[in-house]
């Protein structure tokens, strides 16, 4: 962990403006001698696949959320860091959207492909640069008995980064997106359609975060 957390230092030295040496450019300093990796950083693995999901019952019915979810082309007026959604064609329950997601300096644009079926919406990332894998499910299903204006809503996002270097600086933001990923499409769900049928109780919530 030592030896990744000093990576690390030494890339950010460099995008800051500094040489390979972690000396910057410009300073009349003497110059520490440069110690050679075993191997180059970016060419690490990275920290392996990560899961998240979340359970919420919502008053929303699945029609609505399910629409929601659907409307890709909108992603961009309320989805965490989300700044460009553009849906490229659509046809046989199949549709291609390019996305642009990220928080500097981790800007990744990416072709999604979106697979919806009944009561489910996939979304399967196909070009990234940054992701070695990169996939999204929603399902959509009964809410409170008895309360037809409600449903089910289980969200899930699996990924893995190609590098460490890419792994260590999102762990700084990445997690509290995904986590904020929910409650973006619920909080749309409160501008489209008004307030919730009913005020559910927070044992109807759950997330659960697997490394």
């Amino acid at each position: 962990m030592a030896g990744a957390g000093q990576a690390l230092l030494r890339a950010l030295r460099a995008a800051a403006g500094c040489d390979g040496a972690s000396r910057c450019l410009g300073s009349t300093g003497p110059r520490p001698p440069a110690r050679q990796p075993a191997r180059p950083f970016l060419s690490l693995a990275g920290t392996g696949r990560t899961d998240y999901a979340e359970q919420r019952v919502l008053g929303y019915s699945a029609e609505q959320m399910y629409d929601l979810v659907a409307n890709v082309k909108d992603y961009q007026l309320f989805v965490p860091w989300c700044s460009r959604s553009k849906v490229l064609s659509c046809r046989g329950g199949v549709m291609r959207a390019e996305l642009e997601v990220g928080f500097p300096p981790l800007v990744e644009r990416y072709t999604s492909e979106i697979y919806f079926n009944t009561r489910q919406i996939q979304a399967v990332c196909k070009d990234c640069r940054l992701f070695r894998h990169l996939e999204t499910l929603w399902r959509f299903g009964p809410g409170l008995p008895g309360q037809q204006g409600t449903c089910s809503l289980d969200f899930s996002v699996s990924f893995e980064f190609r590098s460490a270097l890419h792994s260590q600086l999102a762990s700084l933001f990445l997690n509290e997106v995904v986590k904020q990923m929910v409650s973006a499409f619920e909080g749309r769900a409160g501008k489209l359609f008004g307030p919730q049928a009913v005020v559910l109780p927070a044992r109807h919530q759950r997330a659960t975060r697997c490394a």
